[in-house]
Order: structure tokens, then sequence, then C-alpha cells
């Protein structure tokens, strides 16, 4: 899987029974979603074709599922829907918490979404430190990950949140596979900041870090 492909849509007239559209309305409103959606998916699985938005749909489901119990992320996710959010308490004073955005497109591009690291904190050192470390991040990826893939991702700091492209996987994978990479991604990052903001990991050592772990990952993103 290269990148999520957009599929052109096309107005068709339909003859359906009055009973079996009220039906589908109804669990298009339990799903969160609408008559045309649902019957599209319901089509698609019924002749075994992957639209763009399950394929969107069981990476984000694999994401929560990868995450799991127990650890210092809490996912949240709401099915039928192309984004989700992880919650984590940094080691500062007070505990604030950052959440994670995950937002993935329905298109075949070069970036088939976006991360966001959103934080809320009337601390300026905070601020500053967080900021040290986003931009310690970046030179990191431009040192090793964009030579390693031959991509180039996309990263903005402002008004408390940090964003960086999510690029197509550097090889093909299964939606198993995509899931695990951004799960372990998510991870390393809310890891590695916590480290560094706390005074346990150097720059240095954040670097060795992350190096470490592009190398034994299968995928990149």
């Amino acid at each position: 899987m290269k990148g999520l492909i957009l599929l052109k849509k096309t107005l068709y007239s339909l003859m359906l029974n009055d009973e079996v559209v009220r039906e589908v309305d109804l669990l298009a409103h339990r799903l969160g979603t609408n008559r045309s959606a649902l019957i599209n998916q319901i089509l698609a699985e019924y002749v075994n074709y992957t639209t763009p938005e399950r394929r969107i749909n069981d990476v984000l489901s694999a994401i929560e599922r990868l995450i799991g119990p127990g650890s210092d992320l809490v996912p949240f996710f709401a099915p039928n829907t192309r984004s989700m959010s992880l919650k984590s308490s940094l080691e500062y004073k007070y505990r604030p918490t950052v959440k994670y955005e995950v937002e993935l497109f329905r298109g075949e591009e070069e970036h088939i979404g976006e991360l966001s690291v959103v934080f809320r904190t009337q601390s300026d050192a905070l601020i500053a430190i967080m900021t040290e470390f986003f931009r310690l991040w970046k030179s990191i990826e431009d040192a090793h990950l964009a030579p390693l893939t031959g991509s180039r991702r996309h990263y903005a700091l402002y008004d408390g949140r940090f964003t960086r492209s999510i690029s197509a996987p550097d090889r093909d994978c299964t939606t198993e596979q995509l899931a695990n990479a951004l799960s372990e991604y998510i991870k390393l990052f809310d890891r590695l900041m916590k480290g560094y903001i706390s005074g346990r990991l150097s720059a240095h050592e954040v670097e060795a870090a992350y190096y470490s772990q592009m190398l034994n990952s299968p995928v990149h993103i």
C-alpha cells in the first residue's frame, strides 16, 4: 500500500425498497455516516473491494488496538472518521497533557496524512523547552530520515501546535504494517519528548535513540 487512493465518484439512480432505505438510514445514523457512504461501503464489501474510507478506518482502528491499555498514551477514535487523537501526560510539575492528532487523507499523494502535537500551557519555560525539542526532532529527521527515504516532510510550529506530514510508506505494506509504523512512531516521539523535557535525555541521546529505532523499523513514514 503506497498511498490511500482517491476514487472518482459518480451520481447513480437506484430503485430501492422504501423499507430497505429506512433501515439503511437508521444504521447509517448509528454508525455516524450517511446513506450514500453506507451503501457504497456495503457494496464494496460485497464485491470484496476496500475503499479508501475503509482503509483509513482500518488503519486508525488498528492504531487504537496496538496502543492498547497500560500505555502512557490514551487513544480516542470514533469509527468512520478520518482522524483520531491520543492523550499523554508530561512529566513536568503539574503534569500538563499533550494531545497527538492523526489525520489520514483519501488521496494518493506523497503525504498520506498529518500528525499534530497539541499542547496548552502558560509556562514560558515549558513552551521554550518543547519548542527546543520540536526543532531538535526536525533536525534529526532532516539528517537521518530524509536521506534514507528520499522524501521530504513538512513541519510547522504555531500557537501551541507542532505538525508533521505523514509520508507515504517507503515500501508497499499492509494496513496492519502501516498502523504499526504510525503507532511506534508516536510512542517513540512521546517517550523521547518526555525524556528530553524531564532532563533524563540529552539531545545526543534523543538522536541516538531515534536513529536506532529508524534502523530497525521495517516501514518508514
